[in-house]
């Protein structure tokens, strides 16, 4: 039994479980939204499932197309695959299960939710091919996870009408930006490599103008969406609050001094993705 959960935990750690930060809360506005309050308890349970495994199996097909990249690359060679932790047919079991999870967790909410699952699987696992041949491939990430809110909508709704899509391109620029900065801890390598993406094939200088620039957007779609759905004006602290994180990661990195980028990448963002939801439940129970 010990041996099993050490595996578990040396697989959720490989994946970075604790990552689901990122996409889950939008996931949860978006239910939110379509319920304009608090969801049933089933459809919030079956929404997080399907979050979680997709990212899951998102991940571990991840980990497995790039193993031979991380095995080589000083700053990744230590992952479990390339370190010899987990075995490539562990991963592979891990990723079909997670799968066949989303899938089942998809049924369990309507037949939208179901219909466009595989649609939403396959973006996930495309991204993880994309830096062999696009620099866009911070833009595809930023798809994938820009299906969150959408899949939330769906989830309580059953279908797409009146989804605000500013908020899913907002999603989708705000990781854009955030992936674009955290690529530069690559740049180099991946150049060498012959992977792309925008530090590698640009430069870091500029990526960060653009990463800014991707952020400064992704805050007008936010406050474009606290406008379209007419929510109260106590969504306009977690607008507040965001921006301040929004502004603040970009301050602590800099293209020469990379030293402060996980606190950029992992704790500000995943603060910025919870703000946003509380402000959103915040605003509605306030409203309602």
């Amino acid at each position: 039994m010990r041996r099993i959960w050490l595996k578990l935990k040396i697989l959720l750690e490989m994946i970075k479980f604790e990552h689901s930060v990122f996409a889950l809360p939008f996931a949860l506005m978006g239910a939110f939204l379509a319920q304009r309050g608090t969801p049933a308890l089933a459809v919030l349970f079956w929404l997080v499932v399907a979050m979680v495994s997709a990212r899951t199996a998102a991940m571990g097909f991840n980990r497995i197309v790039d193993r031979k990249f991380d095995a080589v690359n000083p700053r990744t060679a230590d992952r479990a695959i390339p370190a010899g932790a987990v075995r490539l047919g562990e991963a592979w079991a891990m990723v079909l299960l997670a799968a066949a999870i989303f899938f089942f967790s998809c049924a369990m909410l309507n037949p939208l939710a179901l219909m466009i699952s595989p649609l939403a699987l396959a973006l996930t696992f495309i991204y993880s091919l994309t830096k062999r041949f696009t620099w866009l491939c911070h833009l595809v990430l930023g798809m994938a996870l820009a299906l969150s809110p959408l899949g939330g909508w769906v989830a309580v709704a059953g279908s797409m009408d009146g989804f605000p899509w500013l908020l899913s391109l907002g999603v989708l620029l705000w990781v854009a930006g955030f992936d674009t900065v955290y690529a530069c801890l690559d740049a180099e390598f991946d150049r060498d490599a012959g992977l792309y993406s925008l530090p590698a094939c640009f430069g870091a200088r500029t990526a960060f103008r653009l990463a800014i620039l991707f952020h400064f957007l992704a805050f007008l779609c936010f406050v474009g969406t606290w406008w379209l759905m007419a929510l109260h004006y106590t969504f306009g602290l977690g607008l507040l609050i965001s921006a301040v994180a929004l502004f603040y990661q970009h301050l602590v990195v800099a293209p020469g001094d990379l030293a402060r980028i996980r606190l950029s990448f992992f704790t500000l963002n995943g603060l910025i993705s919870l703000v946003m939801f509380a402000a959103t439940w915040l605003a509605l129970a306030v409203k309602g």
